[in-house]
């Protein structure tokens, strides 16, 4: 007699919408959160931050009760700071995120310098980290002023590459008056252990930044997280936590882990319409975007490398928005109901109140370009 190993059970599939509304509800998206702008910073893991305004958008669309000054107050007091982690963005981070994150993702920015080679040809990195450092812990440098006093050590070399190469070594944060709400900055750099004044940590284990990523962005594959962080060769730390997750598939049949209590709402669930910023981290954050981004609509978000800012209708991207003086357009990719245009205009209206405390702002249609 042959013995037959068991048979295993094909893994739940999630369909479309189940994914939507999973990912919805982890990134806050599906009701706003009662949580502090610092807890939601922390649970978010980051918020994307190219550009200063993005993060106080980010935050309106997911809080309950959210006011620009707090996410502000957290900046000023040194609790959040902007810097250069996953994917080489600039994130808005909490302190402590800043301190671990930027050491998991090191390796990653030392390879970019390999795009750069030529640009670099006979610098001494170690000793080019160690003049960059000095010059941004005596004051803040703009990286103009950065690349012009590298330049000086190495004349031959590529100033555009010897700035990069002082960002990928270095973990520079942005000093405020830079990102703080209502305040205009230049950027100018110091090292992230001079502005907060402790020692950066060793990196997390890999397993626990998983489990962080599914808790704001799953049910994941390994290649939504690499996506994600810009790393490789996660696949091993899935593995190692495979016994404590749970595994389903998606419609194309790619397998998804996930944290056993994380939520998965109904897929009937409703979902209201949200405004996003530009680098909106739920447009950005998997390999397949397809839970949010119908197919049809792939690329429509994006001209060139910027990002526009967009809205959700029915948890999915549905348009752009823009802000012009005291003009909100919105501008649907298609036919939209009157009753989605109604509440599409009143979540318009709450955001204004949110971050600008105006009722005489004028929202209207408009027609996105094809």
């Amino acid at each position: 007699m042959t013995n037959k190993a068991p048979r295993t059970a094909a893994a739940p599939r999630l369909g479309t919408h189940a994914l939507n509304r999973a990912t919805l509800a982890r990134q806050l998206l599906l009701r706003r959160a009662s949580m502090s702008a610092h807890d939601a910073v922390t649970h978010l893991v980051g918020l994307q931050a190219q550009n200063v305004r993005p993060p106080y958008y980010a935050l309106a669309a997911r809080l309950d009760g959210f006011a620009p000054e707090q996410l502000s107050a957290l900046m000023a007091d040194r609790d959040v700071v902007r810097i250069v982690t996953m994917r080489s963005t600039i994130h808005t981070h909490t302190a402590e995120d800043c301190l671990t994150l930027r050491p998991l993702v090191q390796p990653a920015r030392e390879r970019e310098l390999n795009l750069f080679r030529k640009g670099l040809a006979g610098v001494d990195l170690d000793r080019l980290e160690g003049i960059a450092r000095e010059l941004v812990e005596d004051e803040p440098r703009t990286l103009k002023q950065l690349r012009e006093t590298l330049s000086v050590e190495w004349p031959d070399a590529d100033p555009f590459a010897l700035g990069l190469a002082a960002r990928c070594r270095l973990p520079l944060v942005q000093v405020t008056p830079r990102g703080l709400w209502g305040k205009s900055g230049q950027v100018a750099l110091t090292t992230a252990e001079h502005w907060l004044g402790r020692p950066a940590e060793e990196a997390p284990a890999p397993e626990t930044v998983v489990r962080r990523y599914l808790a704001a962005f799953g049910p994941s594959s390994v290649k939504d997280m690499q996506a994600w962080a810009g790393l490789t060769r996660l696949r091993e730390a899935f593995e190692r936590l495979r016994p404590e997750l749970l595994t389903f598939t998606d419609d194309k049949g790619t397998e998804l882990f996930d944290l056993p209590d994380a939520p998965r709402p109904d897929p009937e669930t409703p979902a209201p319409p949200r405004l996003l910023p530009e680098f909106d981290n739920l447009l950005l954050s998997h390999a397949d975007r397809s839970r949010v981004v119908p197919p049809d609509l792939k690329g429509r978000s994006w001209q060139g490398n910027q990002a526009h800012r967009t809205f959700l209708v029915d948890g999915f991207l549905a348009g752009l928005w823009k802000l012009d003086a005291d003009v909100l357009t919105l501008e649907p990719f298609g036919d939209l109901t009157r009753r989605q245009r109604t509440d599409l205009v009143a979540e318009a209206e709450r955001t204004l109140t949110t971050l600008h405390g105006a009722s005489a702002y004028d929202i209207r249609f408009g027609t996105v370009a094809a």
